[in-house]
């Protein structure tokens, strides 16, 4: 039972990952991209606080963790000032396949050229299949088209969360996951603050109930709740098995946006996304 329990709020929690994307859309619509991304991290930062009183795991920063926390601070400011810039410009459902398709080659692909690791016949597969899916989604066949338009933002959002991912894998041998995200979102809030403080960060209240809901949704249910449940359901149902929910993802991604956003679902993200999953299942195959 507690094993079912955890595979349905597993799939809760891709559904609000695959949400977040349609509520970066109806955000960037309204305000400058400094002032969504400050408001974005410090709702984050609170909507911690909750967990870390029931977690009662003292709060630690030393030298150890401080450069896991550093780096992937400044690597999840720019991951989200390329998804505002992408999905303003673009299509949310696409963000949420390319994204969510690519990142996991690229963060093979680095971890293969980094560590020199050495590949077996189905993961060289898996890379060439990638490369393939992404090349569709991305338009690449039209190198003008691919430049004058958002998937250069999407793709470069694939390449940082490959490296948010590499620094999260060796943070958690030094601090906890959750303090790990906690003390990102903090450092920053305070980094984005110092840009941002420029702007106009107040303006939120003067916004509509659709942006409150979507702003609120994205830094809580998007961030918080879904990585939480996240790091949970690995602990209970091994980190394999737990990964291999996020193939979900870019199906909630597209439906979501279609009946949010009434975005129609482009057919190259489709076949691109389709054939980039099948080159994460190769990848993650073991022998």
């Amino acid at each position: 039972m507690q094993i079912s329990r955890f595979s349905y709020l597993l799939i809760f929690s891709m559904f609000l990952w695959g949400g977040g994307w349609s509520a970066l859309k109806i955000l960037t619509q309204d305000l400058p991209m400094e002032v969504i991304i400050f408001w974005r991290f410090f709702i984050m930062s609170l909507s911690f606080l909750p967990l870390l009183y029931f977690l009662k795991i003292p709060l630690a920063l030393n030298k150890s963790n401080l450069k896991f926390v550093a780096g992937s601070s400044i690597l999840n400011i720019a991951f989200m000032v390329f998804s505002f810039l992408g999905i303003k410009y673009g299509f949310a459902g696409s963000a949420g396949v390319i994204i969510t398709t690519l990142s996991p080659v690229m963060t093979f692909l680095l971890m293969a050229i980094i560590f020199k690791n050495r590949l077996h016949n189905l993961q060289y597969l898996g890379l060439f299949i990638g490369v393939i899916g992404g090349f569709i989604m991305l338009e690449l066949n039209d190198l003008n088209l691919f430049f004058n338009n958002s998937n250069i933002y999407f793709l470069l959002c694939a390449i940082i969360w490959a490296g948010v991912t590499l620094l999260s894998q060796y943070s958690h041998k030094h601090i906890h996951p959750i303090h790990y995200s906690f003390f990102i979102s903090v450092t920053a809030t305070v980094v984005t603050f110092l840009y941002g403080y420029r702007f106009d960060l107040l303006s939120v209240f003067n916004q509509d109930k659709r942006f409150w809901i979507s702003l609120i949704y994205l830094a809580v249910l998007g961030q918080s709740v879904a990585t939480t449940i996240f790091f949970m359901a690995s602990g209970k149902l091994g980190s394999e098995k737990t990964s291999s929910f996020m193939f979900l993802v870019p199906i909630f991604a597209l439906l979501i946006a279609w009946f949010v956003l009434d975005e129609s679902i482009q057919t190259h993200v489709l076949a691109g996304g389709s054939i980039s999953l099948i080159a994460v299942y190769f990848i993650n195959k073991k022998h």
